[in-house]
């Protein structure tokens, strides 16, 4: 019996699953879509359409910018741990405007390293990662608005 390379590093099933799902999402006129296959996390989104000019307008628009946008596929590790926002407030990356924000893309952090700042009722909140490992993602804007149990960071503790 031959051995086969484990799924993961499956690139081509990965593409064929992004593919289909890129058609279903248009198919369903969605604006994104996630996918955890339990060895890799894929998720698609669609950007927004870009405003329709006026018809008496003169500016042209060439033709590839009618049509609709290619998805964007976003992989992250099946082991990545997900850090969601424990209250409603305001999501910012660093303690003052002119500061560095705690922490970026790829960085290595600590459990309990602070991530990030909510906002909420004028009270600053740090919020801690749960695990240690390298941050993959920041999947919120800084000053963005957050809701309760909404994803913040994607954390590969094996990273």
């Amino acid at each position: 019996m031959a051995a086969r390379r484990p799924a993961a590093t499956d690139h081509r099933a990965v593409t064929e699953l992004a593919r289909q799902l890129g058609a279903l999402l248009a198919e369903l006129s969605l604006t994104e879509i996630e996918v955890d296959l339990g060895h890799a996390r894929l998720r698609l989104a669609r950007a927004p359409a870009a405003p329709a000019l006026p018809a008496a307008s003169a500016v042209h628009v060439p033709a590839a910018s009618a049509e609709r946008p290619a998805p964007v596929v976003d992989a992250a590790p099946a082991t990545a741990v997900t850090i969601e926002a424990p209250m409603v407030g305001t999501f910012y990356r660093a303690p003052s405007p002119t500061a560095d924000p705690y922490v970026r893309e790829g960085d290595v952090v600590k459990q309990g390293q602070v991530l990030c700042i909510i906002e909420a009722m004028k009270l600053m909140n740090e919020i801690e990662s749960k695990t240690g490992g390298r941050i993959v993602r920041i999947l919120v804007e800084n000053g963005q608005p957050v809701e309760y149990g909404q994803p913040l960071f994607l954390v590969d503790p094996a990273g």
